[in-house]
């Protein structure tokens, strides 16, 4: 009885913290892609956003990754929960590495910055944005495949 309540607030607390980062990235997506800003706006939209989320999503993907393989550990008698646990912690890791690696070294750049970004900022700009539509992806591939794992896990 003990387990089954301890997964089952595992299982509750890695859907919402990677749901809360999945839908965070999908907000960015749809609602403030940056090749429609001005220079200026830019630059302060995107220090905001990095002030805001830079530190804050990064360890909420961290919390989720080590909640799903904590999950994992618990579904290592059943293969298919296994499987679809190891999964979806692969596909959250491949998002966290996209951020640290694409994201965000361009966002340290973007700190810099004053108020007009320097000569060639664009590409910067379409770099980050691509990089974003990766780990947004690799998120919502690691979302359904929580989902999946947790069903299958209480169907089993």
């Amino acid at each position: 009885m003990m387990a089954s309540t301890l997964i089952s607030f595992l299982q509750a607390l890695a859907l919402l913290v990677l749901s809360l980062v999945v839908g965070a990235m999908f907000g960015v997506w749809r609602g403030f892609n940056p090749a429609s800003f001005s220079p200026a706006t830019f630059v302060e939209v995107q220090q905001g956003a990095i002030r805001g989320l830079n530190v804050l999503l990064p360890a909420m993907g961290a919390i989720s990754i080590v909640t799903v393989l904590l999950l994992a550990f618990f579904g290592r008698g059943r293969p298919i929960v296994l499987s679809l646990y190891l999964a979806a912690a692969a596909a959250m890791i491949v998002a966290g590495l996209v951020t640290r690696f694409g994201n965000q070294p361009i966002n340290t750049m973007v700190m810099s910055w004053s108020k007009l970004p320097p000569a060639g900022w664009e590409t910067l700009r379409d770099s980050w944005w691509s990089w974003h539509l990766v780990r947004l992806a690799a998120g919502i591939v690691a979302e359904l495949l929580l989902i999946t794992a947790v069903f299958a896990n209480r169907s089993s």
